[in-house]
């Protein structure tokens, strides 16, 4: 089975700076020779896996963290009561140690005492249960290093199995990615704009004029093609269990549409939903469809009804040139702006098309296995 399940989404946000570049402007790329808005895949994956905590439980999510030995500790802590507080972190530090972490004192003051691993490491609740189970057994020692690797490397999260893991030290522990998502770009150029704003002190006196602080603001509005694909046996191979599979298929599905990156967000309240959704199960590799795109759209009256036409017209082009015709499509949209994708799958609502994803997931690895 080579099956994947592609996602297409059209979605507009208004005047808004969802995802800033170290100068604090909106991020950007060049494609098709024109200037576009762009959020970044990484910005979009942690707003994915924000979402993730309102309709999943804490055993089916991670935490990816430098404060490791904080969280070991804690759950050290609660299956023993009665340990100090140092016999317990030492339990932890044993712990992690014997995975292969090397830690580090904090490096500023507003940090804990604790130490930390010398970079971001995604662990599962559960790995980080099942570790804190291993330490209070085997005491200060550690446990059996192949033990504790063991415990490190089973009962992946859902967050971790589609995005992956890196350990930089032991590559046989890293974790592939089941789920790849690209950059969001707008369909359109866009210009970037500086919003020059004022604050007036509340307590300044009355015949006092003048502004106590000024600035700017920059942003843009755009309307963003966002696409991602999960590849569903590598998903099934990083889980090792087919529900749990399809659960984490139909946890993306609504995560994925309906997540928003948090950036400047109480500034310019640019919490919109998607405008059009594509999903297309394929049986062989995954297709992104920005080739829609590579001529800027343009328009008289917005951009939305344009770039739903662009993409349907591709996506049949692609599919008459390549064939490769998707085994089962859906098509969520709002009113009569993205009709002409009606022609791309089956017309649906986000609820009936996460419970379809996750059926035809389910029906494919019952038919491969």
């Amino acid at each position: 089975m080579t099956l994947h399940i592609d996602y297409h989404i059209l979605q507009t946000v208004p005047p808004s700076n969802l995802n800033r570049d170290d100068t604090g402007s909106p991020k950007t790329a060049v494609y098709g020779g024109v200037r576009r808005a762009r959020v970044s895949s990484q910005a979009w994956k942690r707003a994915i896996r924000r979402d993730f905590t309102s309709h999943l439980n804490r055993d089916q999510l991670g935490v990816r963290t430098k404060r490791a030995l904080e969280l070991l500790t804690a759950r050290i802590e609660t299956l023993v009561p009665e340990v100090d507080p140092a016999t317990a972190a030492a339990m932890a530090t044993a712990t992690l140690k014997k995975i292969g972490f090397n830690l580090k004192p904090k490096r500023n003051a507003k940090e804990s005492d604790a130490e930390q691993t010398e970079y971001l490491v995604f662990f599962s609740n559960q790995q980080l249960d099942r570790l804190a189970a291993l330490a209070v057994e085997a005491g200060e020692a550690g446990p059996d290093a192949r033990a504790a690797k063991a415990a490190f490397d089973e009962k992946h999260s859902i967050d971790v199995a589609l995005f992956g893991r890196m350990v930089a030290n032991d590559a046989d522990m890293n974790v592939d990615a089941a789920c790849q998502v690209a950059h969001a770009i707008s369909t359109h150029a866009v210009t970037t704009e500086f919003d020059y704003y004022t604050a007036v002190d509340d307590e300044a006196p009355g015949d006092e004029t003048g502004a106590g602080m000024i600035g700017t603001i920059e942003f843009n509005s755009a309307t963003l093609y966002r696409y991602a694909t999960i590849n569903v046996p590598s998903l099934q191979a990083n889980l090792g269990d087919s529900e749990a599979t399809a659960r984490a298929v139909e946890a993306f599905t609504r995560s994925f549409i309906s997540s928003m990156p948090t950036g400047k967000q109480n500034t310019f309240a640019n919490g919109t939903l998607p405008d059009a959704v594509v999903v297309m199960v394929r049986d062989g590799r995954p297709v992104n469809l920005v080739g829609a795109f590579e001529d800027a759209v343009t328009g008289d009256g917005g951009h939305v009804v344009a770039s739903c036409r662009a993409l349907a017209s591709y996506a049949k082009d692609v599919e008459e040139s390549f064939g490769g015709t998707p085994a089962a499509s859906w098509v969520v949209g709002v009113g009569a702006r993205s009709e002409a994708l009606s022609e791309l799958g089956e017309k649906t609502t986000l609820d009936a098309l996460v419970d379809a994803v996750g059926a035809q997931v389910r029906s494919s690895i019952s038919e491969a296995g």
